[in-house]
């Protein structure tokens, strides 16, 4: 009763406590980035160019979480107002915004996910986050919702955009090494050159750990590296190559009781995995005219997946594509405009097959198939000032994407799928100060299903083309950001519409991929909200406040249900106490109230309070030591959930009960520490 007396409150206590640590602004000067809380240039200059949007953005620097031990997207995007990220195990967590991918157990979906500007979601717009290494970002740029649209996202969710260095932004070298409990050992080489003809940076990672469950050990062996060449005062190209070997078994999900009183336990079952290698290649030239940037180039990615699970999937695809923009400023009369217009075109083949999981290797087979998607995004966004301080946005983004699947075991299980959609967008930002911002925007995402999405088994059947339709949305948001005195906010509320939201639901246990479908009518609305506050020059608080109400509306089956997973109140603050030279930082992540475990609402979670722990010492300038723990308390609860129909409390030994592999414990008490050096 004390808990769910605490959920009702917060949302009064969200308005106090919103939070963020990155400030507003909308315009180039230096004065004006000031308000960025980072030193780096490369970054303030980002943050203002992002802060010109009319909606829910932030720019995360990597000084705001290099002191730690930064794994996954979730340890760098922990403080970005709006984003929801919850472990499931090592590198693998649930990546959502405005309740992208809300059911989706596996992967991630509803989110388009770009290094260095391109996108390296597959040609189906699905993704992998384990290919990005935070170690190696300069920064990360997000995109709520409709604000990605100059990016050429058109989905819910929106997009992130991980900024690599380059030889210019970090020159010399870098070394870092840490690790920790349950074995944990990572290790950073990097090195940035620059001349008057061009530069170069190279890093390469590694990482291993046994993993705080049973069966979740993992190695990873990363390269990140881009060369620039200038060609002429006005023009330059720049080559970018990554190479990542990923290994990683999975300690699956748990039944709640098992998740609570055992969370070191990890599922044996099948001696599941997730093998990757995969490479990178693109290239991007950029042409500064008189009042106007253009940019184009090509990239191209490979990827071999070798996923042992409730069976063997065994995937070699190939994603190639194109992109140009153009970006121009100018005057119409006496008025300010700008004008921003692009295409992004993505092309896959997948060779998919599927066996028998026979302790982990590829008994008979099951499945194989030919998979191939495109995608293409073609946007364009005009903005124009009537009068000082307002800023007038319009545009859109017109998608076409074909899905193919050429079933080589079952042909007659074959399908192809095409479609098309325009997603429009208004807005408008008001700057009454150098500041201070309000926004408000009204846009429409969509988004087409995924090869996974269309090629679903019956339970024990093969797979097979399964009609999908589109996901389409309508949302409203406003919001404003700024700083002001010891504060700096950033707050968003928005409502979304959606017509068939793409959900899924475990069928049997242990059953991936999980059944796909399309709602009727759902609605997910809420608050995004950050507070940073400089207290004293030796105290600095950082919170970031969520709410998430996501529901049915007037279901045939589920009537008003909330929508499983995604908690209605979230709360994290991390209190900062020194200088940087010295500092300790305790904080706190606080679930008043768990998420409801299925469609029907017959089974929610428990809520929690987790208390974690950071320290710096610069020993000297550029040589910095760091200390992490995480969960001081030993706290154990439900930290992620994959959707149900209905909760079944039967025996966790039968495998009719859904129940008891739905679950996934938070971290336990671990200790990290590390050196880093600069020079």
């Amino acid at each position: 009763m004390r808990s769910i007396q605490a959920a009702r409150s917060l949302p009064l206590c969200a308005l106090i406590l919103i939070l963020s640590v990155r400030p507003a602004l909308a315009e180039d000067d230096a004065e004006q980035s000031a308000i960025i809380v980072t030193a780096n240039p490369v970054v303030e200059a980002a943050a203002a160019r992002v802060q010109r949007t009319p909606g829910g953005v932030d720019v995360v620097a990597a000084d705001a979480y290099e002191d730690k031990l930064a794994v996954s997207l979730r340890d760098a995007l922990s403080f970005s107002p709006g984003v929801y990220t919850q472990p499931r195990f090592g590198q693998e967590v649930r990546l959502s915004i405005r309740g992208s991918g809300l059911s989706r157990g596996y992967h991630m979906r509803g989110l388009t996910l770009l290094q260095d500007g391109i996108p390296i979601n597959a040609a189906d717009d699905n993704g992998d986050f384990q290919e990005l290494d935070p170690q190696v970002f300069q920064h990360l740029e997000v995109y709520r919702g409709g604000n990605a649209l100059r990016l050429g996202g058109s989905t819910l969710g929106g997009a992130i955009n991980a900024v690599t260095p380059t030889g210019r932004s970090a020159p010399g070298a870098e070394l870092r090494i840490d690790g920790g409990s349950f074995d944990t050992l990572r290790g950073k080489m990097a090195y940035g050159y620059a001349d008057g003809h061009g530069d170069a940076y190279a890093a390469i990672t590694a990482d291993r750990s046994d993993s705080d469950r049973a069966h979740g050990d993992r190695k990873a062996l990363r390269f990140n590296g881009n060369v620039g060449l200038k060609l002429s005062e006005r023009v330059e190209t720049r080559f970018y190559a990554s190479a990542q070997t990923i290994r990683q078994h999975l300690a699956g999900a748990l039944s709640e009781a098992d998740a609570i009183a055992h969370p070191g336990k990890g599922n044996f079952t099948g001696d599941q995995a997730r093998d990757i290698d995969s490479i990178r290649l693109q290239n991007r030239t950029t042409v500064a005219l008189d009042d106007a940037t253009v940019a184009f180039g090509v990239f191209f990615n490979a990827k071999q997946l070798f996923h042992p699970i409730y069976q063997v999937i065994d995937q070699k695809s190939e994603d190639r594509g194109v992109f140009a923009s153009l970006d121009m400023s100018g005057e119409l009369g006496s008025m300010p405009v700008a004008l921003t217009l692009g295409s992004q075109a993505r092309f896959g083949r997948t060779i998919a097959r599927q066996f028998v999981n026979v302790g982990s290797e590829a008994g008979a087979a099951t499945a194989h198939a030919v998979q191939k998607a495109q995608t293409i995004n073609s946007y364009g966004e005009a903005r124009i000032a009537p009068v000082t301080d307002l800023w007038l946005v319009a545009g859109g983004v017109y998608s076409y994407g074909e899905r193919a699947i050429d079933n080589r075991m079952a042909p007659a299980r074959s399908g192809r799928a095409e479609f098309d959609s325009f997603a429009p967008k208004i807005g408008l930002l008001y700057e009454p100060g150098e500041a201070l911002q309000f926004y408000a925007n009204y846009s429409r995402s969509v988004e087409m299903p995924g090869l996974s999405e269309l090629s679903q088994a019956p339970a024990g059947g093969a797979p097979g083309f399964t009609p999908v339709g589109l996901q389409k949305a309508w949302t409203a948001e406003i919001g404003t950001r700024g700083r002001l005195g010891i504060a700096a906010w950033d707050i968003s509320v928005y409502r979304a519409d959606i017509e068939g939201e793409m959900l899924q639901h475990s069928v049997v246990a242990g059953t991936i991929p999980a059944a796909t479908f399309n709602a009727d009518r759902t609605r997910h609305q809420g608050i995004e909200a950050g507070l940073g506050l400089n207290l004293t020059p030796w105290a600095r608080l950082r919170q970031t406040y969520q709410y998430s109400d996501f529901r049915f509306r007037n279901d045939i089956e589920f009537g008003d249900n909330r929508l499983p997973v995604i908690p209605r109140h979230f709360y994290r603050a991390e209190l900062t106490l020194g200088t940087e030279r010295l500092s300790v930082s305790p904080a706190v992540e606080w679930l008043p109230q768990g998420a409801w475990v299925d469609y029907a609402n017959t089974k929610r979670v428990g809520g929690y309070a987790m208390l974690n722990l950071s320290a710096q010492a610069q020993l000297r300038d550029g040589v910095t030591l760091f200390l992490e723990a995480r969960n001081l308390t030993k706290e154990r609860a439900i930290g992620d959930i994959s959707a149900l129909v209905r909760y079944s409390a039967d025996d966790p030994a039968t495998a009719a009960d859904e129940g008891s592999v739905a679950f996934y414990p938070v971290e336990r008490r671990a200790v990290y520490a590390g050196v880093r050096a600069r020079f």
